[in-house]
Order: structure tokens, then C-alpha cells, then sequence
């Protein structure tokens, strides 16, 4: 660099072939480093191929917090109504008839009284519940056929049913029971739930979602006895 009055030189600086191969390979591991850090910390990874599955996951999961975060808002809005109205008296206390104490007696004596007629149609009619649900259990062209109850992070119905009973526990999840005719199953440890109490769903359709397979808990009743699941659903 000179000076351009007198010509006289300010500046110089002298490079050779390796000084500038090595100038040139900086600035591009700068270069590198800045688009890295843009594509890493700013949103436009967006853009790129791979990360559009990863956001509609997370876009899945949030949905899944917002409807459960309403369905909370829900029962406490409810709750709190309830507790509104009784404080200001608007609810009134159940009507309760007395009864004379002999009354009461006499009354006890007649429903503990059983005759032999009266065995003989309990006896008769709970012959023909079991006939019936053996016949139910074994009718040919209809056979149950359990689904998985988990599958990545989506919990789904094992079979045909009716969402009964929603409940969250302590640990921040949610325990789901569905009931599925003669069937009753118990799924905890849900991360988040997709089917509302009363909603009506088929065989293999997601009623929630968990963070991994593992964390699912099952439980399976039949008539009100709990069973292993292992011996009716293909793992």
C-alpha cells in the first residue's frame, strides 16, 4: 500500500503459496463454523431435509399436553362450580324420610327370609348366565382377537370398547380403563391421553401416548377376575 502523494509505502505484507493456501483454508472453517451455528441454534434447520419428522413429532406431543392440560382445566373448573354453589347454599341437602325403628326390623326380617322357591330361581338363573357367556366365549366365526396394547409410543385398545375411567396419578400420569365387554383392561403410566372418559373405540385405535414401550402397565380382567395378558394377546 502506498501513499499517494509521495508514493511512499505504508503497508505490505508479502505470501507466499502456503501462507495463502492456509489464509484461505481459515476463512472457510470460519465460514463452516458460522453456517453451523446458524443451522444448529436458529431456526433455519427447519428448512433442511430430516428435521420436518422431528417437528411434526413434537407438534403430536404438544397437541397431546394441550388437550390433556384442557381436559385438567375441565375438572377443575367443574370442581370449583361445585364448590362455588355449595359455599353460596344453592345446593341443597338430600331428603331423608325416617323410618320407626320397628319398621326397620320388620322390613330386615322380610329380605332375610329365603324360601326354597326362591333358591331354586337364583340357582336357575345364574345356570343360565354361565350358559350364556359359554356360549358368547365360544361362538365359532367370531372369534376375539386381542390387539397389542402398545406400539412405539402409541397405547391402543386391545379390543373393541368404551373409555370408563380416567384418572391422573401422582407421578404425572394418567391411568386409563377401557372397558371391553367381559373384558376390563387398566393401562398406566400414560404420558399423555387421546380419548376423552366415554369415547367409544376400536381394536388397534390409540387411546394414548408414553414415552417408551416399557413404561406401559397392563392390567386384564374377565368378569371381574384378573388375568395374565400373556395368555391372550401376542406380545
Amino acid at each position: 500500500m502506498l501513499e499517494d502523494s509521495t508514493l511512499r509505502e505504508v503497508f505490505h505484507i508479502r505470501m507466499s503459496a502456503l501462507g495463502a493456501f492456509s489464509f484461505l483454508t481459515l476463512v472457510f472453517v470460519l465460514i463452516l463454523a458460522l453456517f453451523s451455528v446458524l443451522i444448529i441454534y436458529t431456526p433455519v434447520r427447519n428448512i433442511l431435509p430430516g428435521y420436518s419428522a422431528s417437528i411434526r413429532q413434537q407438534l403430536v406431543d404438544e397437541s397431546a399436553r394441550v388437550d390433556s392440560l384442557q381436559a385438567d382445566l375441565t375438572l377443575q373448573r367443574q370442581y370449583l362450580d361445585v364448590i362455588k354453589h355449595v359455599t353460596a347454599g344453592d345446593i341443597k341437602s338430600d331428603s331423608v324420610q325416617s323410618l320407626d325403628s320397628m319398621q326397620i326390623v320388620q322390613r330386615t326380617q322380610l329380605l332375610e327370609q329365603r324360601n326354597a322357591a326362591t333358591d331354586a330361581f337364583v340357582a336357575q338363573y345364574e345356570q343360565k348366565e354361565r350358559d350364556q357367556l359359554y356360549i358368547f366365549d365360544n361362538q365359532a366365526g367370531s372369534p376375539q382377537v386381542f390387539a397389542r396394547p402398545v406400539k412405539g409410543r402409541n397405547v391402543m385398545a386391545v379390543l373393541r370398547g368404551t373409555v370408563i375411567f380416567l384418572q391422573r396419578d401422582l407421578d404425572n400420569t394418567y391411568t386409563v380403563v377401557v372397558q371391553h365387554q367381559q373384558y376390563t383392561a387398566i393401562y398406566r403410566c400414560v404420558e399423555a391421553v387421546l380419548k376423552p372418559v366415554g369415547t367409544q373405540v376400536e381394536a388397534g385405535e390409540a387411546i394414548g401416548m408414553v414415552r417408551k414401550e416399557q413404561d406401559l402397565s397392563l392390567e386384564l380382567w374377565k368378569n371381574g377376575t384378573k388375568i395374565n395378558p400373556d395368555d391372550v394377546i401376542a406380545f
